[in-house]
């Protein structure tokens, strides 16, 4: 990103952000290639790799990264607690390192950049509206990679960058939430059934059957659903319950 290089145009850089929203369907897909394509978007061959740190229940995940040097460098800052991208993320400001070489605020972290060959980095923070936190991470070879015209094109495209990876959450959760329902009526249905057997077997209420299967699961210190399966596996000879749902 040094003088006399030059960057993708704006609108390019929408317009590549706003397909790469439409037309990626899985969510790690569409967050690498947003990695990659931070690299080849802001910068000059002197930039080495970028990544997205994501901060959720306040621990920090990186979600994509254009190379493996990205993930090492942020996981030296996750098991440290600190460096320039957490700092981005938790202050919401931009984190610029000029010269990782006289950088004295992170040791282990500077240590770490120098052995893959990193002169420069710099963190802007991305904007999530409350889905969560999360920091772009930018890293160049060459010490001063970033110039004052560099940081405000790394910021402009970060505010676009900030709606694919709202939304790429936002599907997460969606994932998150949908797999959740399902475990839930899959248990619940496994549940009914060993319930309707202890019925039929014992010839007494629902209420009855069940105040048995949660004696059998407190005694046994196991899982109501689990007690429930070996019911059924005993009846039906060690055959394994499948239920089927689409939510």
């Amino acid at each position: 990103m040094a003088d006399g290089t030059s960057s993708l145009p704006a609108e390019i850089v929408i317009d590549h952000l706003q397909n790469l929203v439409l037309g990626t369907e899985d969510v790690k897909e569409m967050l690498d290639e947003l990695a990659d394509f931070t690299a080849r978007a802001l910068s000059d061959s002197a930039v080495a790799f970028s990544s997205i740190t994501l901060m959720r229940q306040k621990k920090p995940l990186t979600v994509a990264y254009s190379e493996q040097g990205a993930l090492t460098l942020d996981e030296v800052q996750y098991r440290g607690g600190d460096g320039p991208c957490l700092a981005a993320i938790r202050e919401q400001a931009v984190i610029h390192v000029p010269d990782l070489g006289r950088e004295r605020r992170w040791p282990d972290y500077t240590a770490a950049a120098r052995r893959e060959g990193v002169g420069s980095c710099l963190s802007v923070p991305l904007n999530l509206q409350g889905e969560a936190e999360a920091g772009l991470n930018i890293y160049s070879t060459r010490t001063y990679g970033f110039k004052g015209d560099d940081i405000e094109r790394a910021q402009s495209y970060a505010q676009e960058a900030s709606k694919a990876l709202r939304l790429a959450v936002q599907v997460s959760q969606l994932t998150e939430a949908k797999a959740h329902l399902t475990a839930a009526l899959e248990s619940r249905t496994v549940i009914d059934l060993a319930a309707g057997a202890i019925m039929g077997q014992n010839r007494c209420s629902q209420e009855s059957a069940m105040r048995i299967l949660k004696i059998a699961s407190n005694t046994r210190n196991v899982k109501l659903r689990d007690v429930a399966a070996s019911v059924i596996a005993s009846l039906t000879g060690g055959t394994e319950v499948h239920t089927h749902f689409d939510v």
